[in-house]
């Protein structure tokens, strides 16, 4: 164990943005690593679109799957604006890691929310830690835009308390035995998200 603390990472979206697979991945990647891992989801009509929040905590000893406000060290935003609504979650030093494409929820187009002007400029302004990128535009330039969560998983991967290469694996390792193919591009997505990182 590299880290004897709690590790508090919030993943946030819209329904089929692949959160819950997200924070799937990091749950079971811990638990291999030996921490003990706890996981809530809130999933608001997610297969139409709906607005959909992970927590995933992993260290020695977690109570309690739920992050506190203030306590997440790193925030997924697969959202920009859904971003923005959990940046309260951060602790002062911690990161956000911000897909830039923008999808409005049903509360948007039904009127309910008014879709925020410029999201990531404001989580900036909030004085954040924020790399923002379109993650949408990496995953269709590779050939399958649904590799925007091992994009994104690969954009956090320097922020964890293992390496990047265990976190690489176990996501390849979800395709090795299924569907080999798909396991080269999302190698390739993985560390074109820990490129955009690393740039943005």
């Amino acid at each position: 164990m590299t880290n004897p603390t709690t590790t508090n990472i919030l993943v946030s979206g819209i329904g089929g943005q692949g959160v819950m697979t997200a924070a799937e991945i990091l749950s079971q990647t811990a638990l291999a690593q030996g921490y003990d891992v706890k996981k809530t989801e809130v999933a608001g009509m997610a297969q139409r679109g709906g607005v959909v929040t992970s927590h995933v905590r992993f260290g020695k000893q977690v109570l309690s799957p739920s992050i506190p406000p203030g306590e997440a060290d790193i925030l997924v935003g697969f959202e920009p604006a859904e971003a923005l609504r959990w940046c309260s979650h951060l602790k002062p030093d911690g990161v956000a890691m911000v897909n830039r494409v923008k999808q409005e929820p049903p509360v948007v187009t039904l009127g309910l929310y008014e879709y925020p002007d410029d999201p990531v400029n404001q989580i900036e302004k909030a004085g954040i830690n924020v790399h923002a990128f379109d993650a949408g535009a990496i995953a269709r330039d590779l050939g399958n835009p649904k590799l925007v969560n091992t994009v994104m998983l690969g954009a956090i991967s320097k922020y964890l308390p293992f390496s990047a290469d265990i976190l690489k694996n176990a996501i390849l390792d979800r395709f090795r035995a299924s569907k080999p193919k798909l396991v080269e591009i999302n190698e390739k997505a993985f560390e074109a998200g820990r490129a955009a990182e690393a740039e943005s």
